[in-house]
């Protein structure tokens, strides 16, 4: 088939729409994660400012076909429990967050935030991922880490021994470094998207008789 009419049969499709929540701690890291996916690029002003409530559309290319992807952004803060509690209606995926930095944002997928979607979205996918990896160079954080924790960064063993302990897929990336960050979003799309999806199964036209 030619691209042309590749083209042609994507535009005759009707998109297929999947919902992404990204939740996790405050400061983990995944608004920068989500809009570096969005833009391509890591965002020029990366200050910390809490996210309430946040959401955009894109399509996405999925093998020979497009899907529109809803990406919703939510706060961390114990404050906006309620206000993030809405965003899981409808959910296919929930990318549960935490930062290679923060021991306690580990601690907390599996103490806060698994529990909150299986209470909530409890027929969402959950894909585990791990941000901000570009830390485990970093000589501040270990400086930092050392002094708090006595210890280094988390590292990708022990985000995959959380995964297998909550049974679910685990993925990592640096949104700094634009590293594996459009791989953690289409290992989500993947996980909710086949191609039965676009087709359905067809009327044969065929009919009962009931006596």
């Amino acid at each position: 088939m030619s691209n042309k009419e590749n083209k042609q049969q994507q535009q005759q499709q009707p998109l297929l729409h999947r919902k992404i929540v990204v939740v996790g701690d405050g400061a983990s890291g995944k608004t920068c994660a989500l809009r570096t996916f969005h833009d391509n690029q890591f965002p020029p002003d990366n200050s910390y400012i809490p996210t309430v409530f946040d959401t955009c559309i894109m399509d996405i290319p999925w093998r020979d076909h497009q899907i529109e992807l809803g990406l919703w952004d939510t706060a961390g803060q114990e404050d906006y429990d309620r206000l993030r509690i809405m965003s899981y209606e409808n959910t296919h995926i929930v990318l549960m967050c935490f930062s290679v930095d923060s021991i306690e944002s580990l601690e907390n997928t599996n103490e806060k935030w698994f529990p909150e979607i299986k209470e909530h979205a409890p027929n969402a996918k959950v894909l585990l991922v791990g941000l901000k990896t570009d830390l485990r160079d970093d000589p501040e954080t270990l400086k930092h880490m050392r002094v708090v924790y006595r210890r280094g960064p988390l590292t990708g063993d022990e985000g995959r021994q959380m995964a297998a302990y909550l049974r679910v897929p685990y993925v990592e990336c640096s949104a700094k470094n634009n590293f594996n960050v459009r791989h953690v979003f289409e290992t989500a799309i993947n996980m909710v998207v086949s191609e039965s999806d676009f087709n359905p199964p067809k009327d044969d036209g065929s009919c009962c008789l009931i006596l």
